[in-house]
C-alpha cells in the first residue's frame, strides 16, 4: 500500500488511462481511482451473454498523430478496418448522412428540392448574423428548409431543447460543412477547390469494441508498477489553498483521505468544484451547478437475423419515433455477436437524470425499443428473442447559452492549485471525442512534469472532426 500517492488520477475513462500509461511507462508511480465496476467511461463496452453494446458508438480515427501512436502501441493487432455508412431515417426513407446533396434531392423530390433550394439562397442573401445558435449555423449553411428536416428534431431529441438555445459551437465541430453551394462549385470546378482528406468514409475499431482498448490500456498501466482501483470513488479534494494535498476516498463503504503529490482529474468539472474542501466561492459553485448533461440509454434488442441494414447507425430524425439513434453493432466488428446468426440492435435514448424516462424500469424501456422498431418500418419484421439495457448518466456536456462563462469561473478558480490540473470530456466540460481527451491526458501529464503545455488548449478549434486537409 502507497501511503503517499505521487500522480493520482481520478477516474478511468480513456482521459484517465491514457494519463496513467504515459506516467508508467516512464517509471512514474501512479494510481487510478474509478467509482464504477468498469474502466472505460463512456468508452466502455457491456458484455451480456457475449452480446457486446457500444454506449454510444466510438470510431476510432483521429488526426494526432501521438494519439493514433498510443492506440497501436496498446492494441498492437487488435484493430480491424472497417467502412463507415450511417444514414438519416426521415419520412420512411434513408439519406446518407454526412449529407450529399444529390442524394438528399432525390429524396426528398422536386417540390421539397425546390423549396430547399430556395431557402439555401435566401440564406446566402441574407444570413443570420452574429451566429450564436445551432439553428444559426445550420441555417446559414444548408438553408432554413433543410436544417428543419434533417436537423431540428434529431438534435431536439438528443438534447432536450430548442436548437435556438443549443450553442453553434456544437454544429461547427460535429456537422460537416457542406453546404448546397459548395457542392455545386466542387461539380464546376473539380481540381480547383482545396481538397480535403476525409476520414469518414473508413474507420479502425477494436475487434470486441472499445472496452477492448482501455481494458488493455488498464493491465500494461498495473504492470508497470500503476494501480487501477474501482469501486473507488473520490468525493473530496482537500487543499492548503495552493496546492492540492489529499483525495477523500469512498471504497468499500470505507472512507480515508489519501495525500497526493498531483492529481489529474477527469471528474466531471461540475463534482470536482463542489467537491474542494474548504468549499469554492459561491461564484464557483453557483457556475457549476447550473452546468447540465444528457444521459444516455441504451436498449439493446438481440434478433435472430444474420442482416438486417448494412450501417453502423442511423439517425431517427422521425418524430414519432423516440429513440435518436439506431446502432447495429455486428457492422461495426463481427465479433460483438457471439452467433452470426444473430444481430444486436442497439436504440439510444437521450434523456436528464432526474426525468421520468431515466427512472422507467428495464422492462419498460424494452418496450418502447421494441415499439420504435415497429414504428421504423423498412421491412424490419424481427422476432426479438432476448434484451438488456445499458445506462450511462453524465454522458454529453451540454452547450447551453452561457456555458462557456461559468466553465471559464469555474477553471479560473482550479487553476490556482498548481499541482492540479483537469483533463478528458468530463474533467473540461467539453464535448471531446476519444482522441481529444486522451490528448488532453498527455499534455496534463507533460505539465505536471514541468512542460509550458496547456491541456485546455486541445478542442477549441471549431472545425469538422472529421477531416482535414491534404498532406
Amino acid at each position: 500500500m502507497i501511503d503517499r500517492v505521487p500522480f493520482a488520477i481520478v477516474g478511468a475513462g480513456p482521459a484517465g488511462l491514457a494519463a496513467a500509461y504515459e506516467l508508467a511507462k516512464t517509471g512514474h508511480t501512479c494510481v487510478v481511482y474509478e467509482q464504477g465496476s468498469q474502466v472505460g467511461g463512456l468508452a466502455k463496452t457491456v458484455n451480456f451473454e457475449g452480446f457486446r453494446c457500444d454506449v454510444g458508438g466510438h470510431r476510432f480515427f483521429t488526426k494526432n498523430d501521438e494519439v493514433n501512436q498510443l492506440w497501436r502501441d496498446v492494441l498492437a493487432e487488435g484493430f480491424i478496418r472497417r467502412p463507415r455508412l450511417s444514414r438519416i431515417f426521415y419520412r420512411g426513407k434513408l439519406f446518407h448522412y454526412p449529407l450529399k446533396p444529390l442524394n438528399a434531392m432525390m429524396g426528398l423530390g422536386p417540390l421539397t428540392s425546390l423549396r430547399v433550394i430556395a431557402s439555401f439562397l435566401a440564406r446566402r442573401i441574407r444570413p443570420k448574423k452574429p451566429e450564436l445558435t445551432f439553428e444559426d449555423w445550420v441555417s446559414n449553411r444548408f438553408g432554413h428548409a433543410l436544417y428543419t428536416i434533417f436537423f431540428k428534431t434529431y438534435t431536439e431529441k438528443v438534447w432536450g431543447i430548442s436548437c435556438a438555445e443549443l450553442s453553434a459551437d456544437w454544429a461547427a465541430q460535429r456537422i460537416r460543412n457542406l453546404s448546397l453551394g459548395r457542392a455545386i462549385a466542387n461539380a464546376l470546378w473539380a481540381g480547383r477547390t482545396k481538397k480535403v482528406a476525409s476520414l469518414i468514409h473508413e474507420f479502425e475499431y477494436p475487434r470486441y469494441g472499445p472496452g477492448q482498448m482501455y481494458e488493455t490500456m488498464a493491465e500494461l498501466v498495473t504492470k508497470m508498477g500503476g494501480a487501477v482501483h474501482t469501486h473507488s470513488k473520490v468525493d473530496g479534494v482537500l487543499h492548503d489553498g495552493r496546492r492540492v494535498t489529499a483525495v477523500r476516498l469512498e471504497h468499500d463503504g470505507k472512507v480515508s483521505e489519501v495525500p497526493v503529490d498531483h492529481v489529474i482529474s477527469t471528474m466531471p468539472l461540475t463534482d470536482l468544484a463542489c467537491q474542494l474542501d474548504a468549499p469554492a466561492p459561491r461564484e464557483v459553485l453557483d457556475a457549476a451547478r447550473s452546468l447540465r448533461y444528457r444521459t444516455i440509454i441504451t436498449v439493446n434488442l438481440i434478433v435472430r437475423a444474420e442482416h438486417v441494414l448494412p450501417d453502423n447507425w442511423v439517425y431517427l430524425h422521425a418524430p414519432e419515433v423516440q429513440a435518436c439513434r439506431l446502432q447495429l453493432y455486428k457492422n461495426w466488428s463481427p465479433a460483438m455477436v457471439p452467433d452470426p446468426a444473430m444481430n444486436t440492435l442497439g436504440f439510444e435514448y437521450f434523456t436528464f437524470e432526474d426525468s421520468e424516462f431515466w427512472n422507467r424500469t428495464d422492462d419498460q424501456l424494452v418496450e418502447i425499443a421494441r415499439s420504435d422498431l415497429a414504428g421504423l418500418g423498412l421491412e424490419m419484421d424481427l422476432p426479438v428473442e432476448k434484451a438488456f439495457v445499458a445506462r450511462h448518466p453524465k454522458a454529453y456536456p451540454m452547450y447551453e447559452e452561457g456555458y462557456r462563462d461559468r466553465v471559464a469561473i469555474i477553471r479560473r478558480h482550479l487553476e490556482q492549485f498548481d499541482n492540479l490540473v483537469c483533463a478528458g470530456r468530463y474533467g473540461q466540460f467539453r464535448y471531446n471525442n476519444m482522441d481529444h481527451a486522451i490528448y488532453s491526458a498527455m499534455l496534463a501529464v507533460r505539465r505536471l512534469l514541468g512542460e509550458d503545455v496547456d491541456p485546455w488548449s486541445v478542442n477549441e478549434e471549431a472545425e469538422y472532426h472529421e477531416e482535414k486537409p491534404e498532406s
